[in-house]
């Protein structure tokens, strides 16, 4: 679907989608790839030709751009796919960052595969991952959460998963959401390590590794500004353990054995895990069971 001119050495664009990253922040952090690209193109789509109208002025780009954006993602992605079919090349931008990643385009790439276009990605910034590598953090196993929704329910039950996710979390928040959401991450998930980032990139890029409560409190006195991205430890697989280990011990042993067991399992593998839930050896529940206890 797309192939390189030997002699120019630049990439010809055929009828396809391209996700094309853009800076967060930084103007140098556009990919000469993606500019290359844009400047290619039949259409630019993009979240808010507003304010993509300066990014692409200052790369001298002129191609034509259309609006796609959370409001009219479905019926323009609809437009989008019938251009591209009868040949044209899109290229799709948000405001900031990477493309699909808490953003209407997701709905697009769905959109393209079940039409049969092809599309690819060109790489560049992404605030989730930017902030993630500053946080002091693990990295080595982590989960994106974006924006937690703001249906009360919704964002409870998620809050609830978050509380027993042992992969370090990265959320994105408004100025203006901040301090209830740290207040809900104190309540739900209790006093963890996080670090706060805002303006990355950019002059004033601020990182701040601290807790949650200690967030709180920065931020009741001093006013939120700028977009955030929260990197949040996980919750240690020891304490995990040992919270189960204190829930299962408030069965008795028959309830525990029970509940397995109505949910299918023979009463060997039962009694297997009701030894692991317990900390202890399989022998010693087979002794409780049949021998009377130990």
């Amino acid at each position: 679907m797309k192939f390189t001119d030997i002699e120019k050495g630049k990439e010809k664009i055929v009828g396809m989608l391209y996700l094309c990253a853009t800076p967060i922040g930084n103007l140098q952090d556009m990919t000469p790839r993606v500019v290359e690209t844009l400047k290619q193109v039949d259409l630019i789509a993009a979240e808010d030709t507003r304010n993509s109208i300066r990014l692409l002025s200052a790369f001298d780009i002129h191609t034509p751009m259309t609006s796609y954006h959370e409001y009219n993602k479905v019926e323009k992605a609809e437009y989008l796919i019938a251009q591209m079919q009868a040949g044209k090349s899109i290229a799709l931008i948000t405001d900031a960052g990477t493309p699909a990643i808490s953003d209407p385009g997701e709905v697009l790439v769905r959109m393209c595969h079940e039409a049969g276009i092809a599309v690819t990605s060109l790489p560049g910034p992404a605030a989730c991952i930017t902030a993630l590598t500053l946080s002091g953090l693990s990295t080595r196993r982590f989960c994106f959460e974006g924006f937690l929704p703001p249906e009360k329910r919704e964002r409870r039950e998620i809050l609830e998963e978050l509380a027993n996710e042992t992969r370090t979390i990265v959320l994105y928040e408004a100025p203006h959401h901040l301090v209830k959401t740290l207040r809900e991450l104190s309540e739900t998930l209790g006093d963890r390590n996080i670090t706060l980032c805002r303006e990355l990139t950019k002059k004033f890029e601020t990182v701040l590794p601290t807790t949650i409560n200690r967030a709180l409190e920065k931020y009741e006195e001093e006013e939120p500004r700028g977009e955030y991205v929260l990197v949040l430890a996980g919750k240690s697989r020891e304490s995990k353990k040992q919270e189960a280990i204190a829930a299962w011990k408030g069965m008795s042993i028959e309830e525990h054995m029970a509940f397995y067991e109505k949910d299918g399992m023979d009463s060997k593998t039962a009694m297997k895990q009701v030894a692991k839930d317990r900390g202890v050896g399989k022998r010693e529940i087979y002794q409780y069971l049949h021998v009377g206890g130990v």
